[in-house]
C-alpha cells in the first residue's frame, strides 16, 4: 500500500540512515544543518583586517572576479586568506623579509670603476649570484629599499644622484627611473615598509641628515618628512613592521648609536633606541620580525662583527657571531625569514655571500658568491 507524506510526520528529526533512493530536484533554500555556513559573498576580496566570525577555515567568494579565498590564519587585522579559485595573490600582511632570493645592485670595483649590475642568489639552497638585469646607470653606495613586487636603488655616486630606480623581482629585467629623491645623496642607509620606502642620511657632499620618503603604489618623487637625531653616512639600515631603524655610521668620527622613526612620521626628529657594541660605519643591516642585525663595518680597522638588537626595547646591542672573513665593510644586507645574508665588501674587495641564523647565532657560512666583485652595493629581497 502507497501512503502520501504528510508534513505532520516530519514533527521531529527524521534520521537520514532511513531515507533511500533518489529524492528528484526540489528547493534546497530551507534546508539547514548540512554543512558550514557556506562562503561570505562580496563583490571584493577580503582584506587583512576583515576579521571572520567563523576564524580558520571561512570561505569568501568575490563574485566579481569569480575569486574564493579561505581563511588559514585568523589573527585580528593580520589575517591570512589563501586564493583557491585558481587565480593568482593571496591577502597576507605585509612581510619585510624575502622568502624566495636576494637581490644586489650597484657597486664599485675601485675607485672610478661603478657597476650598474642587479643579480640575485636563492633563499632556498645555497649558491652563486645569477645576473639579473641592470640599474639605469652604473653608481655606488644606494640604498635599497623593498616593496612586494619591486626592488629599489635609490641615489648613490657617480658623482652623486638623486634617482630612485625600480626593477621587477619576477620578471628579471632591467631597471627604470621611476621618481627622485629630494637631493643627490650617496651612503645612505634605506628602510622599508609596506607601502613605501626611506632613504635616510647620506652625504650631498656634506653629510644630511634628511629622511627622504617614497610611494610603492606610484611612480613619484621623494618627500622630506623628518631628520635623524645626527647626520651619518654608511650605516646599516633595518624594518620592522612599524618603525624604520639606522644604525652606525659616519659624521665625522664613527658612531654608535642605533636610531628609531615611526614610518607614520610626517616632520620632526628620530629617537635614540640604543648602541652597537662597536662604533663603526659601512656596515649591512639585517631585519628578522624581532630584531635588527648589523654585520662587519669600519672602526679605524675592518670587523667580522654582528650585532643583534631588539626592535621593541631600547637597550645596547650584543655580539651575535662573525662572518667568514675578518675585513668587511661597504656589504650589503639582505634579510631572509630565517637567515641573515651579507654580500660583497672590501678590505680587500670580495664577491663573497655570507649566511647566519637568526635563531642560533654564531658565525656566517660561506654560501656562494656575487656575479662581480664590489663593495658600496645595495640589498633587497624577494
Amino acid at each position: 500500500m502507497t501512503q502520501k507524506l504528510t508534513d505532520a510526520m516530519f514533527t521531529g528529526t527524521l534520521a537520514t540512515s532511513k531515507l533511500t533512493g533518489a529524492m528528484g530536484n526540489n528547493d534546497g533554500s530551507a534546508l539547514t544543518g548540512v554543512g558550514g555556513d557556506g562562503a561570505t559573498d562580496s563583490a571584493n576580496d577580503p582584506a587583512i583586517n576583515t576579521n571572520p566570525s567563523g576564524g580558520v577555515g571561512t570561505l569568501w567568494a568575490n563574485h566579481t572576479s569569480g575569486e574564493l579565498y579561505v581563511c588559514t590564519d585568523a589573527t585580528a587585522n593580520a589575517n591570512v586568506w589563501y586564493n583557491v579559485g585558481g587565480g593568482s595573490g593571496d591577502v597576507a600582511p605585509y612581510s619585510f623579509q624575502g622568502t624566495v632570493r636576494g637581490y644586489t645592485a650597484g657597486g664599485q670595483g675601485g675607485p672610478g670603476a661603478q657597476f650598474n649590475h642587479i643579480d640575485y642568489f636563492s633563499f632556498t639552497s645555497d649558491g652563486n649570484a645569477t645576473d639579473a638585469g641592470d640599474l639605469t646607470v652604473g653608481r655606488a653606495y644606494p640604498s635599497g629599499q623593498t616593496s612586494q613586487t619591486h626592488g629599489y636603488s635609490s641615489g648613490g655616486y657617480t658623482p652623486d644622484r638623486n634617482v630612485i630606480d625600480k626593477f621587477s623581482f619576477v620578471a628579471g629585467d632591467n631597471a627604470t627611473d621611476v621618481g627622485d629623491l629630494t637631493q643627490a645623496v650617496s651612503t645612505a642607509s634605506g628602510q622599508s615598509s609596506s607601502t613605501h620606502g626611506y632613504s635616510t642620511g647620506g652625504t650631498t657632499g656634506s653629510i644630511t641628515s634628511r629622511i627622504n620618503k617614497f610611494p610603492f603604489a606610484s611612480n613619484a618623487n621623494a618627500t622630506n618628512v623628518g631628520d635623524l637625531i645626527t647626520g651619518t653616512q654608511q650605516a646599516a639600515g633595518h624594518s620592522s613592521s612599524t618603525h624604520g631603524f639606522s644604525a652606525g655610521g659616519e659624521n665625522p668620527s664613527k658612531q654608535v648609536t642605533i636610531e628609531k622613526f615611526s614610518f607614520a612620521i610626517s616632520s620632526g626628529t628620530a629617537s635614540d633606541h640604543g648602541d652597537l657594541t662597536l662604533a663603526r660605519n659601512g656596515l649591512g643591516g639585517h631585519s628578522s620580525t624581532t630584531h635588527g642585525h648589523c654585520a662587519g663595518g669600519y672602526s679605524g680597522s675592518y670587523t667580522s662583527r654582528v650585532d643583534r638588537f631588539a626592535f621593541t626595547t631600547n637597550t645596547t646591542a650584543t655580539d651575535f657571531g662573525d662572518l667568514t672573513t675578518t675585513n668587511r665593510a661597504g656589504n650589503a644586507g639582505h634579510s631572509g625569514t630565517t637567515h641573515g645574508y651579507t654580500a660583497g665588501g672590501n678590505g680587500p674587495y670580495t664577491d663573497v655571500i655570507d649566511k647566519y641564523s637568526y635563531a642560533a647565532g654564531g658565525n656566517a657560512t660561506d654560501v656562494g658568491n656575487l656575479v662581480v666583485v664590489r663593495n658600496g652595493l645595495a640589498g633587497t629581497q624577494y
